[in-house]
């Protein structure tokens, strides 16, 4: 699991769509929705319900929100440290 990919994701979970996600991180929508199955796939979880244009978490989505907003608030805060040291 790499940050890139959470970033992705809360991206996609803010937006609730792929393509306003890939317009708001400026890449395409497959790469989303590629960067969404893979992480998926390496979790061994399902992470978004699919339907026609209706989108939500799962469960395991919800959680996945929580700590991926965490994690990436705590990466964001190390990068910035480590900027102060340039």
């Amino acid at each position: 699991m790499e940050i890139e990919q959470l970033r992705v994701f809360l991206t996609l979970a803010e937006t609730k769509n792929i393509s306003r996600a890939a317009e708001r991180l400026f890449v395409s929508h497959s790469t989303v929705s590629r960067s969404l199955s893979a992480l998926e796939d390496e979790l061994g979880v399902r992470l978004v319900e699919r339907g026609n244009r209706v989108f939500g978490l799962t469960e395991a989505g919800e959680r996945l929100r929580e700590r991926a907003s965490e994690a990436v608030r705590i990466v964001d805060s190390i990068e910035e440290e480590m900027h102060s040291f340039r």
